[in-house]
């Protein structure tokens, strides 16, 4: 894991997806979300994200409730999911608090840990759900050379 930050991220426009179940689902996932952008003329502008909107150790995998995100240019306007399940949405700028982990998915908690016990160690609040950003494919990469940067949106009290 590398040393905590607190940084600020950008706002921006993604396209998401809604998640239920086996985080298995996610290449899965990401094809159609690449796919509906393709087909939909837009552009993507940076790396996926994932959202968990339940905490994994917290939650049964079967439960589990995420969203994938596909960072994308040109601003296109917010649009509710479709058929597909697939919608547009602005995200505003955020502070947060992050961390790199740097191998297998499987091997990713500890950096989790590190970094919840290094927020509350500084005084920091979380105040939203974890994120990881995503920026080696895994159809390229092995997976113990995989880089995920683990974000948690913070406010100082």
């Amino acid at each position: 894991m590398s040393i905590p930050e607190i940084k600020q991220t950008a706002a921006q426009t993604v396209v998401y997806l809604t998640m239920t179940g086996q985080y298995a689902q996610t290449p899965e996932g990401y094809g159609r979300l690449y796919g509906w952008i393709d087909q939909h003329g837009l552009v993507p502008s940076g790396m996926p994200h994932a959202v968990y909107l339940t905490m994994p150790p917290e939650t049964p995998e079967e439960d589990a409730i995420w969203e994938l995100w596909a960072p994308v240019g040109g601003n296109p306007p917010e649009q509710e999911p479709d058929e597909e399940g697939i919608g547009v949405k602005h995200v505003a700028a955020m502070t947060v608090a992050s961390a790199m982990h740097h191998g297998p998915y499987e091997t990713v908690a500890p950096t989790y840990e590190e970094l919840w016990a290094w927020i509350g160690g500084n005084g920091y609040q979380i105040a939203g759900p974890p994120m990881e950003i995503y920026y080696s494919d895994p159809n390229k990469v092995a997976p113990e050379d995989y880089l995920t940067e683990i974000q948690m949106p913070v406010v100082s009290p």
